[in-house]
């Protein structure tokens, strides 16, 4: 929207490096977020929704799903975010995706969609139920709402038995929460979805693990996009020794335990609108 500010809610900010941070990280989610897609229906000539688009990479893989014959209209309110997401849909030479400037609780809805899509959104959205109420609305009867959400908590279980890697991610855990973040809405979809009016969803959770570089290396990234939060909310990096060593550290410990190590839980959740009732 216009008139809103765009950091507002959203802690990782949209720097050059924010965005080249969400590239990287969608490769490694692109799979995990097709098998949810095509699981819930998603494919040739439909028109879908792609709310909270960033620099278009959840509309990039929903465009291979639905084809030229598809559309994909993707919802981002940074104004820089879209027009990276735009330059590389040209690159890409994909016609069938465009992108609107809107903040979710106003997305205009003068044709209904075939589906609606969202990933690692709802956690930044203060009003995580009126978002959702919002975008089912926007979806046909009888359409799809297909939702990926993260779950802190397994990432922090899962991270125990490494000091360093640890602190590294529970620092990226407080971080979020003390800047309003929903760090565990995945485990809250079904809730939302029944409260939304939706049928229960079908859910599962996968949990992306690895142990390589430019595997570990994601953490550290996302944590230097959340470094100024940090500093704001007066959380102390002292614990991880010098922050321009810590990528090689992180790795190190890694090695050493001959573990893999988790980069984000994903909860996915989707549902089927109820279709209009025959009089």
């Amino acid at each position: 929207m216009e008139g809103s500010d765009p950091t507002q809610h959203y802690s990782l900010g949209y720097t050059d490096a924010e965005h080249e941070r969400l590239i990287s990280q969608a490769s490694r989610l692109a799979p995990v977020t097709e098998r949810l897609f095509l699981e819930a229906g998603i494919g040739r000539g439909q028109r879908v929704l792609d709310v909270g688009s960033g620099v278009g990479d959840v509309a990039m893989l929903v465009a291979g799903l639905v084809g030229p014959s598809g559309e994909v209209v993707g919802v981002e309110r940074d104004a820089r975010s879209i027009a990276r997401a735009r330059a590389r849909m040209a690159q890409a030479g994909l016609r069938n995706v465009s992108f609107i400037r809107s903040d979710v609780s106003e997305i205009p809805g003068n044709k209904p969609f075939d589906a609606a899509v969202v990933r690692l959104i709802l956690e930044f959205v203060p009003d995580p139920l009126a978002a959702l109420r919002t975008v089912c609305r926007l979806v046909r009867p009888g359409g799809v709402l297909a939702f990926h959400e993260p779950c802190h908590a397994a990432v922090l279980l899962l991270s125990a038995h490494l000091p360093l890697w640890s602190a590294t991610v529970s620092l990226i855990h407080q971080t979020l929460l003390r800047s309003g973040a929903h760090t565990d809405i995945g485990l809250e979809l079904q809730r939302l979805f029944l409260e939304a009016g939706l049928p229960a969803p079908a859910m599962h959770m996968e949990i992306l693990l690895g142990s390589k570089p430019d595997f570990t290396r994601l953490t550290y990234d996302l944590l230097c996009s959340l470094r100024p939060q940090a500093q704001q909310q007066n959380l102390s990096l002292e614990p991880l020794g010098d922050f321009g060593t810590l990528p090689e550290r992180l790795q190190a410990e890694v090695d050493a335990a001959k573990t893999a190590v988790p980069l984000v839980a994903l909860v996915g959740a989707w549902s089927r609108k109820a279709a209009v009732a025959s009089s």
